[in-house]
C-alpha cells in the first residue's frame, strides 16, 4: 500500500515563496513519475507539475516560470519550490504519481493559501 505524506503548505502573502514536500512510502518511488496537484474550492483538482523518474520535468502554463518540482530518489521525495505566489495558487496540493493515482489514491494534502 502507497502512503502519500504532503508538507509544507502555509499562509503567505502574494510574491512570497513556499516550499512543499511529499514522503512516498510503499512503491519502488525511483522508477515511478510524480505529479504535484492542487484542488482549490469548488474546482476540480488539477496537476500542476509533474517529474518523469529521468528527471524531466513538465508544468501547466498557470505555473511556469515560478514553479519548479525535483525529486530525491534517495530519501523517497518530491518537492515543490513555489515563488512569486499569486491568490490564485490557494488550493490543497497533493502529490501522486500521474500514471496510476487512483490506484495509489491521495494523501491528506497540504494548505497554500496566498493573501494579497
Amino acid at each position: 500500500q502507497v502512503q502519500l505524506v504532503e508538507s509544507g503548505g502555509g499562509l503567505v502573502q502574494a510574491g512570497g515563496s513556499l516550499r512543499l514536500s511529499c514522503a512516498v512510502s510503499g512503491s519502488i518511488f525511483a522508477i515511478n513519475p510524480m505529479g504535484w496537484y492542487r484542488q482549490a474550492p469548488g474546482k476540480q483538482r488539477e496537476l500542476v507539475a509533474g517529474i518523469t523518474s529521468g528527471g524531466s520535468t513538465n508544468y501547466a502554463d498557470s505555473v511556469k516560470g515560478r514553479f519548479t518540482i525535483s525529486r530525491d530518489n534517495a530519501k523517497n521525495t518530491v518537492s515543490l519550490q513555489m515563488n512569486s505566489l499569486k491568490p490564485e495558487d490557494t488550493a490543497v496540493y497533493y502529490c501522486n504519481n500521474p500514471r496510476v493515482a487512483e490506484r495509489w489514491g491521495w494523501g491528506q494534502g497540504t494548505q497554500v493559501t496566498v493573501s494579497s
